[in-house]
């Protein structure tokens, strides 16, 4: 008899336990500059229990809504310690629920943390094309969609662990940061590999990998004096995230009486005579139908992603966050969100995705904007991405020079900086994800590929490049995503070829990919250890010939000169011209051939050619 009402308890005690699926944040840290922690509790009908806490956790404010399965639980966390503490539910008739909540110990001068700057180059990959470190994880039995490398919209098998194996390569190369498309859970039926319909913002997808090793990949890149880049998306989840299958109130995403798509207008943002409803299918809108859009202006959901936000940067010790589709988000929502977390993390570096083709409308954007402050407005965020810098890359190699062709596109978009607060905290770019491939759009001209990464490689701003690019790799984004998003050759075992190995070595790269590796390396290592085209200022001239020169310069005495020949033509510069720029030097040692140069009168360009050439007396 004893036995069996032993039996009996330990039966309660298991369905107690069950009464609660899930709390988020599933822990937190002491310390934190919030002074408040609000902890989301999922169960079924957790909503009829009363709850305490541990007293040195003590409770602010429990919000209920409209889903009996939801608690909002808001705790002082101001002055809790690390270590075990519990939640207690209650109700009459029912069994005592216990649920432990930790805090944990930060690490040092966490809160001060340094994050990517404009002495970085960061290095964009997607985690399921680039290397599969773990073929037996490629499909998993919880999640809906296996790998199949024959379907290019499929997913491949790129995982952690083949982004860890590779770090010395990416180290080797020149690369001091790493920006990952989203890891995170994305449970959708196809197109899941690019993780941007996001079911579980908690979890890392179990085909990439684990948690613990998304930690791992931070602490080695850290080891290597590396950086982590956490894609982070506030604007929309996935159809099968947990949340919105069984929402905690019907305001938690955007609904319309049927499926609004959003009109991409994201000029209704800042449109001083847009229509309200033009604004509100804008920002309300869906981005496809299995995008359910959230509503930051609902302060659960603003805390939510605030708090979701933190804990990865405080778990997974990242050094910055890059925010998807930014400017879709609900304005002043998105602007609290920022806020919060640059405040806990005041060096911290956020750039986001606003993808616009005019100057003014992207720095409206950024951080201390006086465009915004016309409408009042500060997003707080301090990096933007520099569109229409890209817009002119992909115009100035197939067209032909005229009075407003050609390269005097890229001049007069540094022209344009007028209107940013801080132009040298800008993404530069030639390609991404989600953009054409340059080395296709070029043609495989390798004479351009130079031209082009000299340019985001010496201008002010912070250079990103795309994964593959310093092989070569193209991709026709007319053929469709997956044809942009080629699996890495040698990222697989059963790869024929290996382009992350030299060409000397058995299977290695080809003569082709061989020289656009070569170049980059030299390239992008000559940047890293040249502080003067990390924070110097810019001296540009308007281009001639289709021919761009434009200078480097900071108050140490260092000195770059850069020269961008696009013309099919072989130039002679009259150096006399450039003399602001020369400053009094008449020698330097160019970069790319290593060649010494005489600054004295004249100097050629050959056709189709950069220059970089570091002054000296």
């Amino acid at each position: 008899m004893k036995n069996f009402s032993l039996g009996i308890l330990l039966v309660f005690s298991v369905m107690a336990q069950a009464q609660i699926a899930r709390v988020e944040p599933p822990f937190w840290w002491e310390g934190m500059q919030r002074d408040s922690l609000q902890l989301l509790v999922y169960g079924k009908d957790i909503a009829s229990y009363e709850v305490e806490a541990s007293a040195e956790m003590p409770i602010l404010e429990v919000t209920k809504t409209e889903n009996p399965n939801y608690l909002f639980v808001t705790i002082n966390s101001a002055s809790v310690a690390a270590g075990d503490y519990e939640l207690r539910f209650q109700k009459e008739g029912s069994p005592q629920i216990k649920q432990p909540y930790s805090f944990k110990k930060r690490r040092e001068h966490s809160a001060l943390r340094k994050g990517f700057d404009n002495a970085d180059l960061i290095y964009l990959l997607m985690p399921d094309r680039f290397a599969n470190g773990n073929p037996a994880g490629d499909s998993h039995p919880k999640m809906v969609e296996k790998a199949d490398r024959t379907k290019p919209d499929g997913r491949h098998g790129g995982d952690i662990k083949g982004i860890i194996d590779h770090l010395d390569y990416l180290k080797d190369l020149g690369a001091t940061a790493i920006w990952s498309t989203p890891l995170c859970e994305d449970d959708d039926e196809a197109y899941s590999y690019h993780g941007y319909a996001q079911s579980d913002v908690y979890a890392i997808d179990p085909r990439y990998g684990s948690n613990e090793d998304y930690v791992q990949l931070s602490t080695e890149l850290h080891k290597r004096g590396m950086k982590l880049i956490h894609d982070y998306v506030t604007n929309h989840w996935g159809l099968q995230h947990w949340i919105i299958q069984d929402l905690p109130t019907r305001d938690w995403i955007h609904q319309f009486d049927a499926f609004t798509n959003t009109n991409h207008r994201m000029t209704t943002q800042f449109d001083p005579y847009a229509a309200q409803i033009d604004q509100k299918i804008y920002e309300e809108g869906w981005f496809v139908p299995t995008m359910p859009d959230l509503n930051q202006n609902n302060p659960l959901v603003l805390n939510y992603l605030i708090q979701n936000a933190i804990w990865w940067v405080e778990y997974a010790d990242l050094d910055g966050l890059r925010v998807d589709t930014y400017s879709y988000n609900h304005k002043q929502g998105i602007a609290k969100w920022t806020k919060a977390l640059m405040d806990e993390y005041p060096n911290f570096n956020i750039v986001g995705e606003v993808w616009l083709h005019d100057s003014a409308q992207i720095a409206y954007w950024q951080k201390d904007s006086k465009i915004g402050a016309l409408q009042d407005y500060n997003t707080h965020l301090p990096t933007v991405m520099d569109f229409t810098l890209h817009d002119a890359l992909d115009k100035i190699f197939v067209e032909e020079e005229q009075w407003n062709q050609g390269i005097i596109r890229v001049y007069e978009n540094f022209v344009n900086d007028l209107f940013y607060p801080n132009p040298n905290n800008i993404l530069v770019f030639a390609e991404n994800h989600d953009t054409q491939r340059f080395n296709t759009r070029v043609k495989g001209a390798f004479e351009d590929y130079k031209l082009a990464m000299s340019l985001i490689c010496t201008t002010r701003g912070i250079p990103q490049v795309y994964y593959g690019s310093e092989i070569g790799m193209q991709g026709d984004k007319n053929k469709g995503d997956g044809d942009i998003r080629h699996d890495f050759p040698g990222g697989w075992p059963a790869d024929k070829q290996n382009a992350f190995l030299p060409q000397s070595e058995k299977n290695g790269r080809n003569a082709y990919q061989e020289q656009y590796f070569n170049f980059s390396k030299k390239l992008f290592n000559w940047r890293k250890a040249n502080p003067v085209v990390h924070t110097g200022k810019l001296l540009q001239y308007v281009p001639d010939k289709n021919l761009y020169v434009y200078f480097r310069y900071n108050a140490e005495g260092d000195r770059v000169m850069v020269i961008l020949n696009l013309s099919r033509k072989k130039q002679t510069l009259d150096l006399e011209r450039f003399n602001e720029g020369l400053a009094g030097h008449k020698q330097g040692l160019e970069l790319l051939t290593g060649k010494a140069l005489q600054l004295t009168d004249t100097l050629s360009v050959m056709p189709r050619t950069p220059m970089i050439i570091n002054l000296t007396r």
